[in-house]
């Protein structure tokens, strides 16, 4: 269960619509410990798989508006963190709330149980989780780099289906997420592998967390854009 795996880990928690998350958040999306925050990929989704299966008016209509908001991200992308916030108090926040109004609008004009109410619904039931992030320089709007380092795991799952033992699919499920922790922090992984494993015989296990892929010795000696020349 995410509770008990989680602990008391504190921060913002991107999540989809499972319902195991939901033991985490109080009803307006926050907790001492969690604050939700939804992904606009997951919501972009319902509408696209829409306007895909139908050539939907509406879900072409909700496409085009938040394709504004990742255009603004994509203006925003070399921006500090001060800056972005800024960024998006001046040109996210109303296009999010233009959003929401239409949104709100369309489903009074939409029948109940079809693939559009449900596109819509799924939206306006995140609301407050899904425009959270304009409200800072830092929070993503969507979850697409987590999910872009574990479409490989989840394309392979059925060839991974036998691991031997539930130790062993812990141990690959761990390995798998160290290598792409690796590349989220701009790593060679492979590189990153061989430069742990040849220190881990003599490193102390007090310090173990040093050799992490997410370490700030680790990214400064190990980046990809390191000086030409720089040998790995």
């Amino acid at each position: 269960m995410p509770v008990v795996f989680l602990g008391d880990w504190r921060g913002h928690l991107m999540v989809d619509d499972y319902s195991g998350y939901k033991a985490l958040f109080t009803p307006d999306g926050t907790t001492d410990a969690c604050v939700e925050l939804g992904c606009l990929a997951h919501a972009r989704r319902k509408f696209f798989d829409l306007h895909k299966a139908n050539q939907s008016p509406m879900a072409l209509a909700a496409l085009n508006r938040i394709a504004v908001l990742y255009a603004i991200e994509t203006e925003g992308k070399a921006l500090s963190i001060e800056e972005r916030k800024c960024l998006r108090a001046e040109k996210s926040l109303p296009e999010l709330a233009a959003l929401h109004a239409w949104l709100l609008a369309t489903r009074t004009q939409t029948a109940n149980g079809g693939g559009s109410a449900k596109a819509l619904d799924y939206s306006l039931k995140r609301w407050a989780s899904l425009s959270r992030y304009a409200d800072s320089g830092h929070l993503p709007i969507d979850n697409n780099p987590v999910e872009n380092c574990i479409r490989p795991i989840a394309l392979g799952k059925k060839n991974w289906l036998f691991v031997g033992s539930e130790r062993a699919g812990r141990r690959a499920a761990a390995i798998q997420t160290l290598l792409g922790t690796a590349k989220l922090n701009g790593l060679n992984s492979t590189a990153w592998l061989k430069d742990t494993l040849e220190k881990l015989p003599t490193w102390p296990n007090s310090r173990i967390d040093e050799l992490l892929p997410l370490a700030p010795e680790v990214i400064d000696a190990l980046k990809l854009n390191k000086p030409e020349g720089t040998k790995w």
